[in-house]
């Protein structure tokens, strides 16, 4: 049986209101206050693999891949690899500052000084869609890079008489773009544009690897869109019937959740009696309530939500599962009417204090004094704010194809 290059993967009533909101939204889905972040992000992994919620523009995919494959030409040695990577990933921030469309640039406004580079964040994408052949951490990759000359080096015999590479010693998808000469550091202009055939590669990737995927029916039928959350889309008919069912879970646990959230701050908000914010949630809670009492799906079974989103590569732990029950059968028999509901505030301070123990924001004020008012209230949406511009990307590169071919 061949060896393979495989090892263990360790990793916003009045403007004023809104715009008081706004400031403070920065915290939004991210932020996962009640412990719901697994069957989040198993819905996302599900409708939208390999993205991510700090994936900015598509064209990383390929800059990530053109930057290793030049380090592993090179013949770079292990102690050096991490950092020339980085510098390499530093040279794109300046060139890509300079052009018209420059909105999502890593290191935008850390520069230098950017901790979390965009190979860290891509890697598990780049993986999920086949272009990064090499199953590992990233800083394995770095380590153990002379594994990777070294089996190079003991096939090029066979390599050179067949014509091909062998499989196992490929670290990225052979027929990847070519890299553009003299990347990254001798190119001026380089930009998120993607080209023709840039594009047309990504979609064959997101096609093959994830075919089931409404990602991939988004990526090949659909067009640019304009709407808050996947659910909205204009299409959706034209979904699959898995496809829609993953949707319209997603849009249930959405809407069922977020009067959580809100109820959560509410709570918060009379404990270190600020009054203004106290009404900003009450008056979010009672929209919330015509909006769960208009919900298209909020009587759908709720069973059914576990066997969408168990074994997705999310733990989704029992007592998880009895809060979101409980808490969806308190806002039913509540009718929404939760904001005053003894039952609903025992559901939410007992998570909030089972989840955080010592550092929860009832008992401990220091904890308190951190919140700013409306932690973790932007509704869930799945990645979609990200997935639109990824697509959007995607769209543009392949109508320059389109207009090339008229």
């Amino acid at each position: 049986m061949p060896s393979t290059l495989t090892w263990i993967d360790h990793d916003p009533a009045a403007r004023e209101r809104a715009l008081r909101i706004l400031s403070l939204f920065q915290e939004k889905e991210s932020r996962d206050e009640l412990g719901l972040g697994a069957i989040r992000d198993s819905f996302a992994d599900a409708l939208f693999p390999g993205t991510s919620t700090i994936q900015t523009r598509l064209r990383y995919m390929l800059f990530i891949p053109w930057v290793y494959c030049e380090l592993e030409k090179r013949r770079v040695s292990p102690p050096t690899f991490a950092a020339k990577a980085r510098q390499m990933e530093m040279a794109l921030v300046d060139p890509l500052l300079t052009a018209d469309d420059h909105g999502g640039v890593f290191g935008r406004v850390a520069g230098r000084a950017l901790k979390r580079l965009p190979s860290s964040v891509y890697w598990n994408g780049l993986g999920v869609w086949g272009i990064r052949l090499i199953h590992c951490a990233q800083d394995e990759y770095h380590r153990h890079i002379d594994e990777v000359y070294r089996r190079r080096d003991a096939s090029r015999g066979r390599w050179e008489k067949d014509g091909f590479p062998e499989t196992e010693t490929l670290t990225w998808h052979p027929r990847l773009p070519d890299t553009p000469r003299g990347f990254p550091d001798k190119i001026k202009n380089i930009r998120f544009d993607l080209e023709p055939d840039e594009a047309s590669f990504l979609l064959d990737r997101i096609l093959k690897s994830q075919e089931d995927s409404l990602y991939s029916h988004l990526a090949l039928n659909c067009k640019p869109v304009e709407c808050e959350f996947p659910w909205e889309h204009p299409e959706k008919n034209s979904f699959s019937q898995l496809q829609n069912d993953l949707l319209n879970y997603a849009e249930f646990f959405s809407t069922l959740m977020h009067g959580a959230a809100f109820l959560y701050n509410l709570m918060l908000a009379e404990l270190t009696e600020r009054k203004e914010i106290e009404d900003d949630h009450r008056e979010n809670l009672s929209q919330w309530k015509v909006r769960l009492q208009n919900c298209r799906v909020i009587d759908l079974p709720l069973d059914e939500l576990w066997n969408l989103t168990v074994g997705r590569g999310h733990t989704i732990t029992r007592r998880t599962k009895d809060f979101v029950t409980n808490w969806y059968h308190r806002a039913l028999t509540t009718q929404g009417n939760v904001a005053d509901d003894d039952e609903s505030r025992f559901l939410i301070r007992s998570r909030e204090q089972r989840l955080k123990g010592t550092r929860s924001r009832f008992t401990n004020p220091r904890a308190r004094d951190q919140w700013k008012g409306y932690a973790g209230v932007g509704q869930m949406s799945y990645r979609w704010r990200n997935v639109k511009t990824l697509l959007s990307d995607l769209y543009a590169g392949l109508n320059r194809a389109d207009h090339a071919e008229s």
